[in-house]
């Protein structure tokens, strides 16, 4: 027997188990458990013990499979706005300059490790603390169920901005530009209908697993063979089949693998290198900028005529350092620019920034509305065609949420009530798609407490149906319609039984279990499409002994 094997694996229960009860600790506190998971990685490192093979294969995995289901979800269009590409030039660019003048003042009080920086040393350190983290952000945009907000879009363009700025550095950097047989990868656009046609072909069983995971690491595999990042490739190989039907179901089924190996990540920054007294005062030093760096972007946002409460939620997801400054200090290190220390200086950085982050997005909505007034004072008195005022005219029925079960819902209710229902989703693509099958359906964001002061009738709404999968963003349109006149009755579909309390709590009066009342569903409908049934002998069926009782279709 190999007790080598069986140490190794004793040892990799020991971190998944102490993962686990700061994960649930940090749940049990209000906040997202990845911030137990980097706790995990500190008190590893306090106890020596570094980072594993099989935690740097689940990070390596975990990241592939995030950048892939963001590229699901991804509009290339965002990318053209000049709210995505012009922000992130100019903040990058702001940042670097006035970071770089931080670690100076910083070199001149005398804070070790800092003292006796160059300005190429400082400038460096600048560039890696200007980008923010693309696992953080999306993290927290899913587990908030925003990835499809304006303010969600927003922020993981701005993050894919940052990251081809972080590729072309490293490129450079290391003199190592990609292989002319990169040109070939031009073939995998008109290689899409072959990829939609084989996503047709697979069904939704063991068969969609493989080819998504086939996918996505296919295309990471492929990129990195011609001298990209890996991630990119799987990003694009997810842009590529981000329209076809079964993207949501390709989504859903990476969810769970992903968030597991995201595990990884997360429990590797903190075991970055050795932990050390001046390595935990220079990061805590760093740390502060974050605040800065988020306060630079919300300016941004507004100049770019967007709301003061969309661009505070963006610039709060955005609050953090990236996994690419340790990646851009691995390469100062490498070529002798950094001290070795440097990497764990930012990890710490990094740990610090998303826990801070992680805090100010728990409350971000508090923090707006205690503030709000201050927070509308820098917006432009024009906003975007996004955030203008929605006209639902004398609707008496609003769905909120047009997935699969908030089209059939509102189907339904349209043959029910004709023209006065209305339908929201904050997806761009699902609300050009419900206008050109004859929906009315306007794009918004419900979550946002000012969609609800945009929203313009002729009417009181009688009914609010909540349509949306994700059961924080149910609880986020509960708080905000009662923060309103709204004096209808809501009604919300669920997945899972604990889910019925919270919801009622929040003000929900109607609640469809979706789990419990799919089979009452499923018979009511087999019902109405087959004639009525009888049985013969009488109203009740022979049930004396040695008599079997029948029923006959009459």
């Amino acid at each position: 027997m190999d007790f080598e094997l069986i140490a190794i694996a004793l040892g990799d229960v020991v971190w998944i188990a102490l993962a686990f009860v700061l994960g649930l600790l940090s749940r049990a506190v209000g906040l997202p458990p990845m911030v137990g998971f980097l706790a995990t990685g500190f008190a590893l490192n306090l106890y020596g013990i570094a980072s594993g093979e099989v935690l740097q294969k689940l990070s390596d995995l975990g990241i592939t499979l995030l950048l892939f289901t963001v590229g699901l979800k991804l509009n290339l269009r965002t990318l053209a706005r000049p709210q995505v590409w012009a922000v992130a030039g100019l903040h990058m660019s702001i940042a670097v300059a006035g970071f770089a003048a931080a670690i100076g003042l910083l070199t001149l009080s005398g804070t070790p490790l800092v003292s006796g920086l160059g300005l190429t040393q400082s400038l460096l350190i600048a560039f890696a603390l200007s980008f923010s983290s693309t696992v953080f952000v999306v993290k927290v945009l899913e587990e908030k169920g925003a990835t499809a907000s304006l303010a969600g879009r927003l922020a993981v363009g701005i993050l894919i901005v940052q990251d081809l700025a972080a590729v072309a550095f490293l490129a450079a950097s290391a003199n190592a530009w990609p292989s002319p047989w990169a040109l070939l990868l031009l073939l995998l656009i008109p290689a899409r209908p072959l990829l939609a046609l084989v996503l047709d072909r697979v069904g939704h069983g063991e068969l969609l697993v493989l080819y998504s995971l086939l996918l996505a690491l296919g295309g990471a595999e492929v990129f990195e063979l011609v001298g990209l990042k890996g991630d990119l490739g799987a990003l694009v190989l997810g842009v590529l089949v981000a329209r076809h039907q079964k993207a949501e179901e390709v989504a859903s089924t990476m969810f769970g693998f992903k968030n597991l190996f995201l595990l990884g990540f997360f429990l590797s920054i903190g075991l970055s290198g050795p932990l050390t007294a001046e390595a935990l005062l220079a990061g805590a030093a760093l740390t502060p900028l974050v605040l800065v760096k988020s306060a630079l972007f919300f300016g941004l946002f507004t100049r770019f005529r967007l709301r003061a409460r969309t661009s505070l939620r963006a610039s709060l997801t955005l609050a953090n350092y990236s996994e690419f400054g340790l990646i851009v200090a691995a390469l100062g290190v490498a070529n002798g620019w950094l001290d070795g220390h440097w990497l764990i200086v930012l990890a710490i950085a990094l740990s610090l920034s998303c826990a801070i982050a992680a805090v100010l997005n728990a409350v971000a909505h508090r923090i707006y509305q205690r503030y709000r007034v201050a927070w509308t004072r820098f917006e432009r008195s024009e906003h975007l065609a996004d955030e203008r005022p929605l006209d639902i005219g004398d609707a008496r029925i609003a769905v909120l949420g047009m997935g699969r079960i908030g089209t059939a819902a509102y189907d339904h209710m349209q043959r029910l009530h004709g023209g006065a229902i209305i339908g929201v989703d904050s997806d761009p693509l699902k609300v050009r798609q419900h206008l050109s099958e004859g929906r009315n359906v306007l794009l918004g964001d419900p979550r946002d407490g000012d969609f609800w002061d945009r929203v313009r009738s002729t009417r009181p709404l009688d009914v609010v149906m909540l349509a949306l999968p994700n059961r924080a963003a149910k609880l986020a349109v509960l708080d905000r319609i009662g923060a309103s006149a709204f004096e209808g009755r809501i009604a919300a579909a669920v997945r899972f039984p604990d889910e019925i309390e919270a919801m009622n709590e929040a003000g929900a009066s109607i609640l469809f279990n979706l789990s419990a009342e799919a089979g009452a569903g499923f018979a009511a409908h087999v019902a109405a499409q087959i004639p009525p049934l009888g049985r013969t002998g009488g109203d009740a069926p022979d049930t004396s002994p040695g008599q079997p009782s029948r029923t006959t279709v009459t």
